[in-house]
């Protein structure tokens, strides 16, 4: 990758209780770095509303800003990641997503999500419904450069190895704290490596 002219754009999703404003270091570097990075605020992110619904606001985000041959990239954070992956694997972004990150996302559930009997939170739990319709086919996953990045201090998805998936590339970044794994530089270094990476297979036309 020589200039900007080969970078997909960037979309970045964030986690439950969050807003795209948890991204400003990392988009921040990345379009310092070339990038044109898209990010939006999924409403409500409380966890009143399924993941399934959260995914179709970003389907039409991404419908409304870009051009129908426009291939992109997208990096989710924690409650993001599945959203993210709830669009890819079920909203058509299969054919279109040539990277994707998650970045400790409670890929099998999370015992925090026993907190509240809300719907966003019904979806983390461990076997949950949706995890397992789209964990029944994760290796739809395989088409795309997928990477999952996640660290073992983690005390916000329990267990922490819920972040890890049997596909695709695993990043383990050794940082203390759920919000450091966007937020510190080495995290965001291992990131902006993960962008750069060639694509393995091309989106099928």
């Amino acid at each position: 990758m020589n200039s900007s002219l080969d970078r997909n754009p960037v979309i970045l999703i964030h986690g439950i209780w969050d807003t795209k404003t948890i991204f400003n270091k990392m988009s921040a570097h990345l379009t310092q770095l070339g990038w044109c990075v898209h990010s939006l605020n999924l409403t409500p992110n409380d966890g009143s509303l399924g993941l399934d619904s959260l995914a179709k606001q970003l389907a039409d985000y991404i419908s409304e800003t870009f051009d129908p041959e426009q291939a992109i990239d997208i990096v989710g954070y924690s409650m993001g990641g599945i959203v993210s992956r709830y669009y890819v694997q079920r909203l058509g972004g299969i054919n279109r997503v040539q990277r994707f990150i998650t970045i400790s996302s409670p890929h099998k559930g999370t015992l925090t999500a026993y907190s509240l009997p809300l719907p966003g939170y019904l979806d983390m739990r461990p076997d949950s419904g949706l995890l397992r319709d789209l964990n029944q086919d994760v290796t739809v996953l395989k088409r795309i450069n997928f990477t999952s990045m996640w660290t073992p201090f983690d005390i916000m998805i329990l267990p922490s190895h819920s972040s890890q998936m049997p596909v695709g590339k695993e990043v383990k970044i050794n940082v203390m704290l759920h919000r450091q794994m966007v937020t510190e530089s080495q995290s965001i270094n291992a990131l902006v490596e993960e962008l750069k990476a060639p694509i393995k297979n091309k989106v099928p036309t």
